[in-house]
């Protein structure tokens, strides 16, 4: 028998609990929302170097859509990482990631993504992000650095 009934069959009184345990998941959920809505502002312009894994974001693709899902991945990445719709790619990263075929993009790739301001006036966003390849003799021990735009 559980105890509360036990306790009111006997005439005791239980407090209740100074919280319901529903309630405050849901007052943290309320608050986490919140959170989630009130983003950091980040610095205009910034530069950084990133290492994309490119092969696990192509595993399991059918050969001829392996490149080109590998360029939309790349765009995707881009954008989560500079919080950008607007995301151009360079030539030289089209042709890199391109070399091998359509059937073979490279495991990795090193991209430099900056974000730029927007010269076109009329545009939507104010802020683009332009990726260019950074070129590397070995991937290992790379981690994500920031560049100075100089």
């Amino acid at each position: 028998m559980h105890i509360s009934l036990f306790a009111e069959r006997c005439g005791f009184q239980i407090p209740s609990p100074p919280f319901s345990p529903r309630l405050h998941t849901f007052q943290k959920l309320l608050q986490l929302e919140k959170m989630a809505g009130e983003r950091k502002a980040k610095p205009d312009l910034v530069s950084r170097d990133y290492t994309i894994h490119l092969a696990k974001r192509v595993h399991k693709t059918t050969f001829k859509a392996k490149t080109p899902r590998a360029i939309k991945q790349i765009k995707k990445f881009a954008q989560d990482a500079m919080g950008t719709k607007d995301v151009r790619i360079g030539t030289d990263v089209n042709k890199y990631v391109w070399a091998q075929g359509v059937r073979n993009p490279p495991k990795r790739i090193r991209v430099r993504l900056s974000r730029k301001r927007n010269e076109d006036e009329d545009a939507e966003e104010k802020l683009y992000t332009l990726v260019q390849l950074v070129e590397v003799s070995t991937f290992k021990g790379l981690q994500t650095e920031n560049v100075d735009s100089a």
